[in-house]
This record gives structure tokens, sequence and C-alpha cells, in this order.
């Protein structure tokens, strides 16, 4: 059964949210709905966590990671 949710955020997120959803042909629900399955939420049989993603949970715990590190790590790919 699917039940309505409203969640508040900054316009400038809901637009980019929709616009994000529309590329990969999903709606903005289904989205937050997988999102908060990878987090392992409301885990059950119908939505099991694939061997891949649970080889990777916790797998950067303990470092001190931010989005620098990731914006570097970005230019040495593509650069």
């Amino acid at each position: 059964m699917n039940t309505k949710l409203t969640l508040r955020m900054d316009d400038s997120l809901i637009r980019a949210a929709k616009e994000y959803a529309k590329q990969r042909g999903k709606s903005v629900s289904r989205i937050v709905g997988e999102y908060f399955l990878t987090l392992g939420v409301g885990q059950s049989d119908e939505y099991p966590i694939t061997p891949i993603a649970k080889s990777l949970r916790g797998a950067l715990k303990g470092h001190d990671l931010d989005r620098e590190d990731y914006r570097r790590h970005l230019e040495q790919k593509y650069l």
C-alpha cells in the first residue's frame, strides 16, 4: 500500500530533485524511497540489499573525508 508523505525542503533543492528524477525517468517519491532502502530502512524480502551494496556499507567509516577530498578525486579522475 502506498501512502502520501509530505516533505518540506528548500525550494532550490526541490527543483534540483525534480530535475534529477526527470533525467532518470523516475519520480521524486521513488528516488526518496530507494534512498531510504539503501539506508536499510524498512528492509523486507521485497527489497533486499544486494551483496555489493552490503559490502560497501561502512567502507568509509572512520575516514575523515569531506567535499574537498571528493572534488580533488574528480579532478584527478577527469582532468
